[in-house]
C-alpha cells in the first residue's frame, strides 16, 4: 500500500519483490543484515522468514513503524559510520530534491557525504546508496530496488563513479514499465551491487516486459529467465564517467560507432589521458522548441471554418497534433482559432471576431479554469504561446511527437511541416540554423534513422518504454556533419536529399532503404 504520508517518499514492497530480493542475498544466514529504511517491516519479516537472524534497521517515521525489537526510529542518513554489515537490502525512499520537505534538506546539508558526492540535483535516494556502501565490510552485498533515471542521469555520475570505484555491479534486473508500487508509476531496477576491490569484467542483465501487475508466475519466469517477456545478456562491466546502458553488446557498438562518425573534427586533447569522444550535437546545427499550449485543446479546434468572417480567417492556424505525425511527412492539420492581438475587452472580442466568440461561449467555464502562466489569461487567449516567435518563421521544419512509445518500432516519428504548421503541447518543432549547410531533408533522414532510434532508446530520456522529446534530450542527439570539402560527402549528402524529396512525393517504401544505405555509408 501507499500511504497518504509521503514526505519520507514511502513506497511500500510487495511481498513477493521482498522475498526475490532477499533470495538474492549469497552470504550465509548468520551473517549482519541492514535494512536502512525499513517502512513497516516487509524485508525485516522476509529475511526473518528465510533464516537471517542478526538483522537491524533504521526508520525514520515513527507513526509507521515504532517498538520493534532491531528497528532504531531515527535518521539513516546521519547516523554514525561506526557500524559494518556483511548485507544492505531495502526499498530505499525516492524524492527528488526539489521535492524534499525543509527538515530532510537541513540533514542533507550537515551530511559530508552528500554534500560530497550529490547535489541539488540528485535523488533522495542516491544518498542512502552511498552510505550504504561505506558501511559494507569488504565483499559486502548492497541490494535495493530504486526507479532507474540515476544510472543514465548526468547529475548521477559521482554516484556512479563512487560505486565503480569502490565495487561491482554484479547483477540488474530491469522492470521497464511493470507496475510494482501502487500509484507510482516509475520503471524500476533492483541492483546486487559487490563492495570489493577486485572486479567482475562483466554484468549480468536481466530485463522483464510486462504491463500487467507483478505476480508470482513472473517472478519464477524471471528466476528461471525462460519466458517471452524475459530478456537475459551480459555487458562489459560498466565504466567511470559513463551511463550505465541496459542494452546488449552490439547495441551499445552500435552507439559507440554512431558517435564516433559524429565525433568533432579538429579537437584539441587536452591530455595523453583524455580519451572523452565529443561529438556535434543537433542542437548546434537547429533551433528546438516545445509546441505552444492552448490549454484546451478542443475549444480553439475548428472542423468547419465556412462560417467565419475574414478577419476570423486571418485569424486561424493549422496545427498538426502528435497523432497525426508518421515517418517524414504527415499530411492531416487541424485549423485553430488563433487570436494574436491586441483585445480591449470582452465586448471588443465579441464585437470583432463574433464567431469566435460563438464558439468559444459553450467552453468558457472550463477556459477560465486553465492554468494561467502567472498572468491574467482572458478566455479567447492561449495559455502559453512558447517559442511562437521560431514557430512563424517561414521556413520549413521537422515535428516529433513529444513522447513516443518504443515498443515495437524501429525508427521514430520525425515528419517534415511546411512553413504554414504550428505545434501545440504535444509536438516539438526543430528548425535548421541559417549558419546550417545541411539540407532539412538530410536533417530528416538522420533523425528517422536507425542510428538516432538506437541512441535514444538507449541514452535518450526514457519513462519505462516511453521515450522524451523535449528541447534538451531532443539538442543531445549525436549530428553527422558533412564534410562539404569532402566530394563523397557531399555526393551522399546530395543523394539522402533527392531520396527524401522522391519518398515525401510518392510514398515508395523501397527508398525508405535507399535512405538507410546512404545513412550506412556516411557512418562507416
Amino acid at each position: 500500500m501507499v500511504r497518504e504520508k509521503q514526505q519520507f517518499g514511502q513506497y511500500m514492497t510487495p511481498k513477493i519483490i521482498v522475498d526475490f530480493m532477499v533470495g538474492l542475498i549469497e552470504h550465509g544466514k548468520k551473517s549482519k543484515v541492514l535494512e536502512p529504511s525499513c517502512g513497516e517491516g516487509a524485508f525485516l519479516d522476509g529475511l526473518h522468514a528465510k533464516g537471517f537472524k542478526n538483522v537491524s534497521a533504521y526508520e525514520i517515521d515513527k507513526d509507521i513503524l515504532k517498538n520493534r525489537v532491531g528497528v532504531n526510529n531515527s535518521s539513516f542518513v546521519l547516523a554514525p559510520l561506526n557500524e559494518t554489515f556483511d548485507v544492505v537490502i531495502g526499498n530505499p525512499p525516492y524524492i527528488r530534491w526539489k521535492n524534499l520537505e525543509e527538515p530532510l534538506k537541513e540533514e542533507l546539508s550537515h551530511c559530508d557525504l552528500w554534500n560530497r558526492y550529490c547535489n541539488s540535483l540528485c535523488d533522495y535516494s542516491n544518498i542512502f546508496i552511498i552510505k550504504s556502501i561505506e558501511q559494507l565490510n569488504d565483499g559486502g552485498e548492497l541490494i535495493f530496488i530504486t526507479p532507474e533515471y540515476w544510472i543514465s542521469t548526468t547529475h548521477a555520475n559521482s554516484l556512479r563513479n563512487y560505486m565503480l570505484q569502490n565495487g561491482y555491479v554484479k547483477q540488474i534486473y530491469h522492470f521497464n514499465e511493470t507496475p510494482i508500487f501502487e500509484k507510482a508509476n516509475v520503471s524500476l531496477i533492483i541492483f546486487h551491487y559487490i563492495k570489493s576491490k577486485k572486479k567482475l569484467k562483466t554484468v549480468s542483465i536481466t530485463k522483464f516486459f510486462s504491463k500487467k501487475k507483478m505476480t508470482q508466475v513472473d517472478i519464477e519466469n524471471i528466476k528461471s529467465k525462460n519466458s517471452e517477456n524475459v530478456e537475459c545478456f551480459e555487458v562489459p562491466q560498466f565504466k567511470e564517467n559513463s551511463r550505465w546502458l541496459l542494452v546488449d553488446e552490439k547495441s551499445i557498438s552500435d552507439i559507440e560507432n554512431f558517435e564516433k562518425a559524429c565525433k568533432k573534427k579538429n579537437r584539441i586533447q587536452e591530455s595523453l589521458f583524455d580519451e572523452k569522444d565529443e561529438y556535434e550535437m543537433l542542437g548546434d546545427f537547429c533551433e528546438i522548441g516545445n509546441g505552444m499550449v492552448s490549454g484546451l485543446d478542443k475549444a480553439f479546434q475548428l472542423t468547419d471554418d465556412d462560417f467565419l468572417n475574414e478577419k476570423e480567417k486571418k485569424n486561424v492556424i493549422k496545427v498538426v497534433k502528435a497523432k497525426n505525425i508518421t515517418s517524414f511527412v504527415s499530411e492531416k492539420s487541424t485549423n485553430y482559432i488563433f487570436v494574436n492581438e491586441p483585445i480591449s475587452s470582452e465586448s471588443d472580442f465579441s464585437e470583432k471576431f463574433p464567431n469566435f466568440s460563438k464558439h468559444l461561449v459553450p467552453f468558457k467555464v472550463n477556459l477560465k479554469k486553465r492554468y494561467d502562466y502567472g498572468r491574467k489569461l482572458n478566455y479567447w487567449e492561449w495559455a502559453f504561446l512558447r517559442n511562437y516567435n521560431l514557430f512563424a518563421s517561414s521556413q520549413e521544419k521537422i515535428f516529433v511527437p513529444c513522447k513516443e512509445r518504443i515498443t515495437h518500432k524501429d525508427r521514430f516519428r520525425f515528419s517534415l511541416a511546411n512553413n504554414d504548421l504550428f505545434p501545440t503541447q504535444d509536438v516539438t518543432a526543430i528548425y535548421k540554423r541559417k549558419t546550417t549547410q545541411e539540407s532539412v531533408y538530410y536533417i530528416l533522414a538522420l533523425l528517422n534513422s536507425y542510428y538516432v532510434f538506437n541512441w535514444l532508446k538507449s541514452k535518450g530520456v526514457r519513462k519505462g518504454d516511453i521515450v522524451e522529446f523535449s528541447e534538451k534530450p531532443i539538442s543531445i542527439i549525436p549530428f553527422r556533419k558533412i564534410d562539404f570539402s569532402n566530394e563523397n560527402e557531399v555526393k551522399l549528402h546530395n543523394q539522402i536529399v533527392v531520396l527524401v524529396k522522391n519518398f515525401i512525393r510518392s510514398k515508395e517504401n523501397a527508398i525508405i532503404k535507399k535512405i538507410d544505405e546512404c545513412i550506412d555509408q556516411l557512418m562507416r
